[in-house]
């Protein structure tokens, strides 16, 4: 099997993931990225998983100031020897914001961590109540 570098000209697998790098390119070097996260209401807490492949539990951070709620992570990039044919998997910071409709305890507040998804659940207390206000376009 032959492996083909991925900045080669026969590399056609992702030609439709660089099609618009040009544009896109100060974005793609970022000293951090956000990772993906599911968000479910329950009837008495709100249910945050947030996927971080490779990131140990030392490494793992969740902040609570006010309403804004962080969370911040942190991997080692790994050292290759030899030329790199294709690499996807990403390595250094990531950080994700939530800002809640509440104002919790951080003391209330359950994280557990397993096989690299973070599960936070986060109680709905001291809701504040959602206005609507229109704002008039000139």
């Amino acid at each position: 099997m032959n492996l083909i570098p991925r900045n080669s000209l026969f590399n056609m697998t992702d030609i439709f993931d660089n099609f618009y790098s040009p544009m896109f390119e100060s974005t793609k070097d970022l000293d951090f990225f956000s990772p993906r996260v599911d968000i479910n209401d329950k009837a008495d807490h709100y249910e945050i998983n947030a996927d971080l492949p490779g990131v140990e539990k030392k490494d793992l951070h969740v902040t609570l100031d006010g309403d804004l709620l962080t969370i911040e992570a942190t991997t080692a990039e790994e050292k290759e020897d030899g030329r790199v044919i294709r690499k996807e998997r990403r390595s250094g910071k990531y950080v994700r914001s939530f800002t809640l409709n509440c104002r919790p305890n951080e003391a209330d507040i359950k994280a557990s961590f397993k096989n690299g998804v973070l599960n936070l659940q986060v109680p709905k207390e001291n809701v504040k109540a959602v206005e609507s206000k229109k704002i008039p376009i000139l």
